[in-house]
């Protein structure tokens, strides 16, 4: 018991868990600005056209069933913006860190040592010879 305690104190301390940890609460945090950006901006502009709370909008199918299409949409583009955040952090930490791809330059062939050169100049003579 004792080991194992030792190993994940040791796991739970790394560098990556911890920054990892902190990505996690940040993003949490970050979510709940993108929740109330959805509902209290962009929900209400969207909703102008419906005359209605845009969340709210549902539609009424045959057998009492009805769809939360405002609520679905919503959800859609709270899930856009976050991708769109935080692939535009990623990208901005990856040029800072220089992760950015640089192209690549062809391997250049290795070269012939003399020994090979010289054996391929005499395989080349006696397929001649042979000829």
């Amino acid at each position: 018991m004792k080991n194992f305690m030792r190993e994940f104190r040791e796991f739970a301390l790394k560098g990556n868990v911890m920054d990892m940890a902190i990505g996690v609460i940040i993003g949490a945090a970050f979510k709940t600005i993108i929740d109330s950006l959805v509902a209290d901006i962009i929900n209400p502009i969207i909703g102008i056209a419906f005359k209605t709370d845009f969340s709210k909008v549902v539609i009424n199918l045959p057998g009492g069933v009805t769809l939360g299409i405002g609520n679905f949409i919503s959800t859609v583009i709270n899930f856009i913006l976050m991708a769109l955040v935080l692939f535009c952090i990623v990208r901005a930490v990856n040029r800072l860190k220089g992760f950015t791809k640089k192209p690549e330059k062809a391997p250049e062939p290795p070269k012939k040592s003399d020994e090979l050169v010289a054996l391929e100049e005499i395989v080349s003579l006696l397929k001649e010879k042979n000829a």
